[in-house]
């Protein structure tokens, strides 16, 4: 597998949540529910929360967000779209909150590709091709017409909500779940927050001229230190292409095998070689 895929595994579909956070000359900001009325018949997050019904507004509700300082994953990912397929591949992650996301992808034993995220850049290496790609945010959101963030990938990695709720936000009460409705710039967020355990459980995002869709659904939710944390997440996207404006399906699966919360620094060994070559 190139360092290439590599990098748009991880970071495509994290890209399209951040689409319409830029300044644009339409800006919306609010927290606030759009309306009191929501979804009909809602008794899970995976139903269309489109269809109308009386819902109950309530107070700020407290989530169950991840708190860490370091964090290690060994993970298997799943992806299928129209340009490409391939099933549980192997991933190491490892992070430092706020500063670092690492990664290492095996194969038959081997590592085929190492790479590190940070605030500023993505760096991707082939192993077996021995060449690398270098990213940043900028690039990356023009490749994909959509913008990237450290801030965002973390978020999404971990299942907090990428977004920060404001400390007046008010929430929709449907069946067992708190609903945190918010506006970014055009971008209109739903977090699905399970009563039971106030943890994220979906998050759906509609690009309002556009109507594209990015629907993440947490599931298998374990302790980890005293922590619940989401071992599986099925991420699907539901693009428009800028060339021919047909819709383009992504789907992503990815399966934590084991998670640690660390205080410690679990180290992210990272150096390019001299003879490798950088590719575009």
């Amino acid at each position: 597998m190139s360092n290439k895929i590599v990098a748009g595994l991880f970071a495509f579909s994290f890209l399209w949540l951040t689409a319409c956070h830029k300044q644009r000359t339409s800006k919306r900001t609010s927290e606030t529910p759009f309306s009191d009325t929501t979804a009909a018949n809602t008794t899970s997050p995976a139903a269309d929360s489109s269809k109308t019904a009386v819902a109950e507004t309530v107070a700020p509700v407290k989530i169950n967000e991840v708190a860490f300082d370091y964090l290690t994953a060994k993970s298997k990912v799943s992806l299928q779209s129209k340009s490409q397929n391939f099933d549980n591949v192997n991933v190491n992650i490892r992070m430092k909150k706020d500063s670092i996301i690492w990664l290492s992808v095996t194969g038959v034993g081997l590592e085929v590709a190492r790479g590190i995220i940070t605030r500023d850049s993505i760096v991707f290496m082939d192993k077996i091709h021995r060449d690398y790609f270098v990213f940043n945010y900028e690039q990356l959101s023009r490749q994909y017409n959509f913008d990237l963030n450290f801030d965002l990938l973390q978020s999404m990695i971990v299942g907090n909500p990428p977004f920060p709720q404001e400390a007046d936000t008010r929430f929709v009460k449907m069946n067992e779940f708190y609903v945190l409705r918010q506006i970014k710039d055009r971008l209109e967020i739903e977090n699905f927050i399970s009563e039971s355990t106030l943890k994220l459980s979906r998050l759906k995002a509609t690009e309002v001229p556009t109507q594209n869709t990015f629907l993440l659904d947490y599931e298998d939710f374990k302790d980890v230190g005293g922590v619940l944390f989401p071992f599986a997440s099925v991420i699907n996207l539901n693009v428009k292409s800028l060339k021919d404006q047909q819709v383009n399906q992504t789907d992503m699966r990815i399966k934590h095998s084991k998670v640690e919360m660390q205080r410690e620094s679990p180290g992210f060994p990272f150096n390019v070689p001299s003879s490798y070559k950088r590719k575009k």
